[in-house]
């Protein structure tokens, strides 16, 4: 479980540099405290029962209490981010002194996108009150207060409208531990037994849940997430299509090509052409 906050404490921040394959343990909740942060490097997916989000370099993720959920690298990048985490009693105070619809929708969402123009303030504003947490005075708390405060708002007037992948229905722990799994091994040949297995049903009953709950056979949404990974590699890096074969699972270069025109609808290279970035 995600370690609590100190005992009386309002508001706790860190600065956190964690390694490129972090991968928490299980699926966790905090009981007792919201959390925020900014992501300054690496590619993070988390999943909870109901959605699935992904944050990059400059996205604000946000998670209420009691919602479990659990986070999967997407990137070779280091993992550095900004932790925040605040107490209910501090959050029930922003919501009666400044705007409750703002703290209950930014947790709802549980991300923000900022434009990238903006991006270099929100990290002033997470480095400020960082700045004030080290300071050893009375009154500190209130001034992390007035500073954390500040951030919400900020965050609030400056978000814009994203929303990550939201599941057809509430997922049951066993579905979301094989999601987990798929997203940790999908670049090495992975049957619904063995997964099935693992989640302690029968291959059979274990494809009906799945399909009841996701929406598509566990085939298709295995593809789908290497093809998502086969997408970011073509845009991302230069590596052959034979090269993005062997690390999405996929056994050759041709089969790669012939199952991306059919699921993306064109050829690898132009897709790559398409959609490279600068």
């Amino acid at each position: 479980m995600p370690k609590n906050m100190p005992k009386g404490s309002l508001i706790t921040i860190q600065k956190r540099e964690l390694p490129a394959d972090y991968r928490m343990p299980q699926m966790e909740m905090a009981q007792e405290h919201y959390s925020l942060g900014l992501i300054l490097s690496g590619d993070r997916r988390v999943i909870t029962p109901l959605q699935h989000i992904d944050y990059h370099p400059g996205d604000v993720p946000l998670m209420p209490p009691l919602v479990y959920h659990r986070t999967i690298p997407q990137s070779d990048a280091p993992y550095k981010s900004y932790l925040v985490k605040i107490s209910p009693e501090c959050m029930e105070e922003f919501a009666r002194t400044i705007d409750r619809t703002i703290s209950e929708t930014l947790f709802a969402e549980k991300i923000v996108r900022l434009p990238k123009s903006r991006v270099p303030a929100a990290m002033q504003l997470f480095a400020d009150l960082l700045e004030e947490s080290e300071k050893q005075v009375p009154y500190k708390e209130e001034i992390m207060k007035g500073e954390l405060f500040r951030l919400l708002t900020f965050l609030w007037e400056n978000r814009e409208s994203v929303g990550g992948g939201h599941f057809r229905s509430e997922l049951s722990r066993e579905i979301l531990e094989a999601l987990y799994r798929i997203e940790q091994d999908y670049d090495r040949p992975l049957s619904l037994e063995e997964v099935a297995s693992e989640a302690g049903f029968s291959p059979a009953y274990f494809s009906r849940v799945f399909r009841a709950q996701l929406g598509l056979p566990f085939s298709e949404y295995l593809n789908n997430v290497r093809m998502r990974h086969v997408e970011e590699l073509l845009t991302q890096t230069s590596k052959t299509v034979s090269e993005i074969a062997i690390e999405t699972g996929f056994c050759n270069g041709d089969y790669l090509s012939a199952r991306f025109r059919r699921h993306v609808g064109m050829t690898p290279s132009a897709y790559r052409k398409a959609n490279r970035q600068a």
